[in-house]
């Protein structure tokens, strides 16, 4: 019964913003970690950021340091990530997702999103 809504991809130029929401319903686990990967075509899943529901505790992949930042807002049950400085090579499809622990591997991750469509481009 747990649902990831996700929103707020598309079409930016190399450079800009945008900021990607998802919001959990129906069923979740009292603690529970919220990963954002991103995949794009032949290429393996990456590992961009993830939050920890409870404790706030926060991770991110190498390559978005410093221009990428996951928040929560524990009323709305949703999780944004803030996407900065965006480059062209960032074209994806990125997904939310949720795993019991914190993880950085995509196959530990419980419940999926639909995955949201971000292009970037040059």
């Amino acid at each position: 019964q747990v649902q990831l809504v996700e929103s707020g991809g598309g079409l930016v130029q190399a450079g800009g913003s945008l900021r990607l929401s998802c919001a959990a319903s129906g069923r979740t686990f009292s603690s529970y970690t919220l990963g954002w990967f991103r995949q794009a075509p032949g290429k393996e899943r990456e590992f961009v950021a993830a939050i920890t529901w409870s404790e706030g505790r926060i991770y991110y992949g190498d390559s978005v340091k410093g221009r990428f930042t996951i928040s929560r807002d524990n009323a709305k049950n949703t999780v944004y990530l803030q996407m900065n400085s965006l480059k062209p090579e960032e074209t994806a499809v990125y997904y939310c997702a949720i795993a019991f622990r914190f993880t950085r591997s995509a196959d530990q991750y419980d419940y999926w999103g639909q995955g949201t469509q971000v292009t970037v481009s040059s």
